[in-house]
């Protein structure tokens, strides 16, 4: 069969022949046991419901075995045979253009070289899944190859409820990932609904289909490390940034690191992710023994080096070690999944890799206890060195969450903020969301790298021009993102789909939108799909990262990720997706993301003006409404480009009138 008759046959009627397990793909670790028997027997019927009658004697054991063995039923041998990649968007059947766009955005968040744990549909985070299993890949993409602009794929949690009828405005694809009921959205609770196969979490750009692999990481982790010097008034050269995290996280640090021009220290205990991202050239180097990384260090900070190097074992290891050898640490952070603890997002400390996995599945209460005493020992660590003038913030992956409920001394003196600020609070925040600034995303449908080339170049163009009569408020933000775009080329940034992140402004993205509308009209380049990262200012609603820099009390409140992807999916939105969960943790976050398909049509341009200014728009009013400086100003000026855009300004109080 060729590959688009295997996209064409969905599950197909003839069971293929089971596959062996790769032991060389990173696979997930295996779920804690978490149901009963009489739940493990409800897990089996909802599995064999996509099966014909027939082939239920035969998959219930294996699937069986599946949830024994895993803690999840993955349907391994339904895992297609041809290669999972980003094609060309000409190589996908069916009869709808942005069907097909849809499919090669989901299978590059399935590419080998992209995805975390491939096999279990796990693309990062360590839980940030597509599909729950093969079963629900295959139907879906069955479905996107049969559907017109005439109908709507509904997606819940993985599973692809059927195709409805809509209109050709309407979005193709609608995504929700992990909508349950407040009351049910512990992380036991997620681990009980997933095991059961009805729910998923979607982490976002895994389950919004809009993963570009480590490149998006990079680009905040670069204005982050190279804002965080500035906050500490010295240049990033010979500057030292430790820090942690390659797997779920990418190698997107060690990378930042080097374009920012520092030296970065990541640590990682696995082993098998630490040397394919050496082999990807994300890091440069990797060492294991920790009195050979302190050598290693000391003698680039005599010669101002610019390189990465990965160590290959424990954070904490580096942070006490450094500390008792004087190493002085200028950034430190930690992008570790702590979002998700209890399953591979965290690894305790003086246990080898293999020892912890084996705890997490079989032994989990001691396991959790090993964590959290590891989480107060980082911490430790992290005051000494910061107490001698090293600049810690939080990426937002819960490290001080988790930290704090380990009883770590993480917490400010008015027990109620922690000690070390947010990212997204001290630089993402105030620099960026604020004014409207944040990852704009696109990627070329047609594979091909001199598309790419070209949209850079466009990119650039029209944010040199903006750059001009850019207001004083702005122009650090305008020249951060020229730099960027200038040596994305250089800086080898793509991995799988030949795709870009460029921090804009709803201005920015309109007219860089609108100018691969027109070159795309005139054949100058191929189709080319919109989408952003939650690292936004709009569609997240976080307290602990993304609506970290909210004061007014509504940290706590998702209205503003939901007002997003309503809003969105009727202004012109190719797919629209809303998801509990996000970088910080199921239960901890509400995102909202969404697609476009640029064709060259007016219709796209008149779609893609209207849904960008909006999908920006809408947050920046929420944060003005909270007061903030930066925020007011981007909407002010934001009400007097487009004389439709009315937003509700906030009276400001004088502070001595509330001492009374």
């Amino acid at each position: 069969m060729t590959f688009q008759e295997q996209i064409q046959q969905g599950i197909p009627s003839v069971l293929p022949k089971q596959k062996p397990y790769e032991t060389d793909i990173n696979h997930a670790p295996k779920r804690k046991e978490i149901l009963s028997s009489e739940e493990k027997k409800l897990a089996l019927r909802n599995a064999l419901r996509y099966f014909e009658p027939q082939h239920h004697a035969e998959l219930i054991k294996e699937f069986s075995e599946e949830l024994e063995t895993y803690g999840r039923i993955y349907m391994y041998r339904l895992r297609p045979d041809y290669k999972m990649y980003a094609r060309p968007i000409a190589e996908y059947p069916g009869k709808s253009e942005q069907a097909k766009a849809i499919m090669l955005m989901i299978q590059n968040n399935l590419d080998y070289a992209v995805a975390q744990h491939p096999h279990e549909l796990i693309t990062y985070g360590g839980n940030g899944a597509v599909f729950q299993n093969w079963a629900q890949y295959l139907l879906t993409m069955q479905y996107l190859s049969e559907m017109t602009d005439e109908q709507t794929l509904t997606m819940y949690s993985g599973h692809p409820m059927g195709l409805f009828p809509s209109h050709k405005e309407a979005p193709r694809v609608v995504v929700t990932n992990g909508m349950v009921i407040p009351n049910y959205s512990k992380p036991d609770d997620w681990e009980k609904m997933n095991a059961l196969g009805v729910s998923q979490y979607g982490q976002m750009t895994a389950g919004s289909y809009m993963y570009i692999g480590p490149q998006g990481i990079v680009h905040g982790t670069t204005i982050t490390v190279l804002n965080g010097f500035r906050k500490i008034k010295r240049s990033p050269k010979g500057g030292l940034f430790v820090t942690s995290g390659l797997g779920g996280m990418s190698g997107a640090q060690p990378k930042a690191g080097n374009i920012a021009g520092c030296i970065t220290v990541c640590a990682e205990v696995n082993p098998k992710i630490t040397h394919i991202r050496h082999s990807q050239g994300w890091i440069n180097e990797v060492i294991d023994d920790v009195d050979e990384l302190v050598k290693r260090v000391t003698l680039a900070e005599a010669n101002n080096e610019i390189v990465s190097i990965g160590y290959l074992g424990n954070v904490v290891d580096i942070w006490e070690k450094f500390y008792e050898e004087n190493i002085h640490i200028d950034l430190g952070s930690d992008q570790t999944s702590l979002h998700n603890p209890w399953a591979g997002g965290y690894y305790p400390a003086n246990i080898s890799f293999e020892e912890a996995n084996e705890m997490m599945a079989n032994n989990p209460d001691l396991f959790k206890i090993k964590v959290q005493e590891t989480l107060r020992r980082h911490t430790t660590a992290i005051n000494k060195h910061t107490a001698k003038g090293t600049y810690f913030f939080d990426y937002g992956n819960a490290f001080l969450l988790e930290a704090s409920r380990a009883g770590a001394d993480v917490m400010a003196e008015n027990h109620i903020d922690f000690r070390y600020p947010s990212y997204v609070q001290d630089i993402m925040g105030p620099m960026c969301f604020d004014y409207g600034f944040g990852p704009f995303r696109w990627v070329c449908a047609s594979g091909k790298p001199e598309d790419l080339a070209k949209t850079d170049v466009i990119a650039c163009q029209v944010l040199e021009e903006m750059a001009k009569t850019a207001p004083e408020e702005i122009q650090q933000q305008m020249q951060d993102n020229i730099h960027w775009i200038k040596g994305a080329q250089e800086n080898k940034l793509v991995v799988g789909s030949q795709a870009r992140i460029l921090y804009a402004d709803a201005e920015g993205r309109v007219k860089i939108a609108e100018a691969f509308n027109q070159a795309i009209a005139k054949g100058e380049i191929g189709t080319v799909v919109l989408g952003r990262d939650h690292h936004d200012v709009s569609g997240t609603d976080s307290p602990y990262r993304e609506t970290s820099n909210i004061y007014d009390g509504s940290r706590f409140t998702a209205d503003m990720a939901i007002q997003n992807v309503i809003g969105d999916s009727f202004r012109g939105a190719t797919w629209v997706s809303i998801h509990n969960g996000g970088g910080v943790g199921w239960g901890e976050v509400i995102n909202g993301g969404f697609g476009m398909v640029l064709d060259g049509s007016k219709e796209a341009s008149r779609r893609l003006e209207s849904m960008l200014f909006w999908d920006v728009n809408n947050g920046i009013s929420r944060r003005s409404w909270a007061r903030n400086d930066g925020a007011l100003f981007a909407i002010k000026r934001a009400m007097e480009t487009q004389p439709l855009l009315k937003v509700t300004i906030p009276n400001i109080v004088a502070d001595n009138l509330l001492d009374f």
